[in-house]
């Protein structure tokens, strides 16, 4: 998942913008479900399972697993938050 490499700066700007433009087509789909009647709680769990899904699919369950340990310390460290909180 997560990994160091040598690679050009030029490189490591078009996979910032390619992630930046895959955000984009998730969150469109997922504005879309919602407007379409979907819970959004619905729509997270099933944007969830299709990317661990895939990631399986790509690195095989134990990274995926190891990938998925961070996520605790993230959540909570607020990299998911986007709004205020009161």
């Amino acid at each position: 998942m997560q990994h160091i490499s040598q690679t050009a700066p030029i490189e490591v700007e078009v996979d910032v913008e390619e992630k930046r433009v895959a955000l984009s087509y998730v969150s469109e789909a997922f504005a879309e479900g919602c407007l379409d009647g979907l819970d959004g709680d619905c729509m997270a769990q099933a944007a969830l399972f299709a990317a661990f899904q895939e990631l399986v699919m790509t690195y095989g369950e134990e990274a995926t697993a190891r990938y998925a340990e961070g996520f605790p310390e993230r959540i909570r460290g607020g990299a998911f938050t986007t709004t205020l909180q009161h």
